[in-house]
């Protein structure tokens, strides 16, 4: 398949509108035909499932480099049934799903490494909870790692040096494994996204509270806790902690207009007359970047009115039909958000095969004019879209 130019595939026709204007001696040939492909594409799907239930279930038994492996193994399959079948909805939770289990093989490792080096676990649960794409459950066929860890009170100075020692095993296990560091500093490694239940707690309410010297950047941080979701561990520890950062951004009014104020200021690719816009210069002329320009503005929108009505979903398609039941959304707007994340994810995802097979280096650009002319008219009205939902947040947090 030439993924340089790969589209959705077209709407398969009625057959009877395919048939009537063939001879009767071509039909049996024809439908024979469809028949060999239809069996094709059942036998791949029917192949695919079999290797990836061997390759989950092979992942309690591995270790170090051989995760990694069975990483790049199960990305394969899902970058295969992608091309075949582009479902977003299945690639989001067929990768979300092997990487937690992945993950929970690392902590295992790491813990059972540092039980045999001789320290000493402190006598307190902890659990490791994921933020950004992994916290929504829309992992792609690129990750990185967007991971804190929240530790039990009680373990003192020594369960902060038992888990300062057990972030940075688990950073290292985890990038062996093939999930790429974080480019923003978001792991456990960093002190920012470590600490006990009462070290958070702190942190939280200096944040809220505008106790920090950098709020700006303290307050992207509170952003990207949004999307905090329980991976591996002590379930109710992390459960009450995200709980609390909810908590905080409903209770503290000020800090979820300033969020919402960002979400707003967020540019679009849209230009004159609404058409889509694309760099004039550079390396990525006639491009523009699909994920900053795009995606994430409908993502952090939608994530936005989702605090403000206390819906605990962290899944971007899910928050949209909770807001569509609770009101803030009309039905025909909540399909045209679903069908603008969709549209939007597809082309990411295309993106990222093309940057992961050396067609193109960079994984987030994308040159509209490439496309046929129904796609790029669908990714402009998708984020047509997007500029209606950041008025609908501009007035509802009455910003100026």
């Amino acid at each position: 398949m030439n993924l340089s130019t790969y589209t959705t595939p077209p709407s398969i026709p009625d057959l009877t509108d395919i048939t009537r204007y063939c001879r009767i001696e071509d039909i049996e040939p024809f439908l024979q035909m469809i028949l060999f492909a239809v069996k094709s594409d059942h036998n791949n799907f029917v192949e695919w499932r079999s290797k990836k239930e061997h390759l989950v279930a092979s992942i309690e038994d591995s270790k170090g480099p051989q995760l990694k492996i069975i990483h790049e193994n199960l990305n394969q399959i899902e970058l295969e049934r992608f091309l075949l079948i582009p479902s977003v909805n299945d690639l989001h939770r067929s990768c979300t799903h092997y990487r937690d289990v992945l993950s929970a093989r690392v902590m295992d490792t790491v813990l059972a490494d540092m039980d045999a080096s001789g320290f000493v676990r402190p006598p307190v649960p902890f659990a490791l909870i994921s933020m950004g794409s992994d916290g929504r459950e829309e992992q792609t066929l690129i990750t990185d790692q967007d991971n804190l860890i929240v530790y039990g009170d009680g373990g003192g100075e020594a369960a902060d040096a038992y888990f300062m020692e057990f972030s940075s095993r688990l950073v290292d296990g985890l990038e062996e494994a093939g999930f790429k560091r974080c480019t923003g500093d978001i792991m456990p490694t960093n002190q920012t996204w470590r600490g006990s239940f009462s070290q958070w707690r702190k942190r939280l309410f200096s944040i809220v509270r505008y106790e920090v010297e950098d709020i700006g950047k303290n307050v992207m941080d509170l952003i990207v806790m949004s999307d905090a979701r329980y991976v591996v561990g002590d379930q109710k520890l992390a459960s009450e902690l995200i709980e609390m950062i909810r908590s905080m951004e409903r209770d503290y009014f000020q800090v979820l207009w300033g969020m919402a104020k960002a979400a707003t200021e967020m540019k679009l690719a849209l230009g004159f007359m609404k058409r889509i816009w694309t760099e004039g210069t550079g390396q990525h002329k006639g491009e523009f970047n699909v994920k900053l320009l795009a995606w994430a503005p409908l993502v952090m929108n939608v994530r936005i009115l989702a605090i403000n009505q206390s819906i605990p979903a962290t899944n971007t398609l899910e928050r949209i039909s909770l807001l569509e039941k609770e009101g803030s959304f009309s039905s025909s707007f909540a399909r045209d958000l679903v069908d603008a994340y969709h549209i939007l994810t597809k082309q990411r995802i295309l993106i990222q095969i093309k940057s992961l097979k050396g067609i193109q280096n960079d994984s987030h650009y994308l040159n509209p004019y490439l496309l046929p002319t129904v796609e790029r008219e669908q990714i402009r009205l998708a984020m047509i879209k997007i500029e209606e939902l950041q008025k609908i947040i501009h007035t509802n947090f009455h910003i100026q």
